[in-house]
């Protein structure tokens, strides 16, 4: 029988695509390991009608994230854009909601990383990350960055920090990605997958 590879989730929130575009080259740095799968999943935006709700299913993109998703997964990578200098309210609204996996340990010694996209290149890209990091250290994840040992953290002229995988889009979110914001969000997905499967002892 062919064992299970092992699922990594990547959440994310995106309301322009940035921020999908480093979900799905983190995801590739996922599935470039061995025995290791990547699970996109977003939330659904908030609104400010209380009696508004999102479809049950979104139009189109990644599926939105169950409660059952962080159970499963043995890693978790974690992207939001940037709302002055903090995760976006969506998904920090998801992350109101899981005080039963709080409470159960779901992700407790599980590995995680974190990404952002900010419109401009001095936007609260590092705080948005250190945001993200908090809820994550309070659910017993094992948060990682991207060391030094990566020569794009020194020679980026966009987006790029030891904290995490980001991108710079530029006010009109109109920047594509660098090369160097695309070889460091696929480094941080394969760190990530890397670090998961020895945990798991695989």
């Amino acid at each position: 029988m062919k064992p299970t590879n092992l699922i990594i989730l990547v959440l994310f929130y995106s309301r322009h695509g940035a921020t999908r575009q480093l979900a799905e080259l983190i995801a590739q740095g996922v599935e470039s390991v061995p025995g290791c799968d990547a699970r996109l999943r977003t939330v659904p935006a908030v609104s400010t009608v209380t009696e508004a709700t999102a479809p049950e299913v979104p139009p189109a993109g990644a599926p939105y994230v169950e409660l059952e998703d962080l159970q499963e997964c043995a890693g978790l990578a974690l992207g939001s854009p940037t709302r002055f200098g903090n995760m976006a309210a969506a998904m920090k609204y998801f992350w109101d909601g899981t005080a039963s996996d709080w409470l159960a340990g779901s992700l407790s010694g599980k590995p995680a990383c974190v990404f952002t996209s900010t419109g401009s290149l001095h936007g609260g890209q590092e705080s948005t990350l250190l945001s993200m990091m908090i809820p994550l250290f309070h659910h017993g994840m094992l948060v990682m960055g991207l060391p030094y040992t990566y020569p794009e953290l020194m020679t980026t002229s966009t987006g790029g920090s030891p904290y995490g995988a980001t991108h710079w889009s530029g006010i009109a979110g109109d920047k594509a990605l660098s090369e160097d914001e695309k070889r460091l969000a696929i480094a941080l997905g394969r760190r990530l997958a890397e670090n998961a499967a020895k945990l798991a002892g695989a």
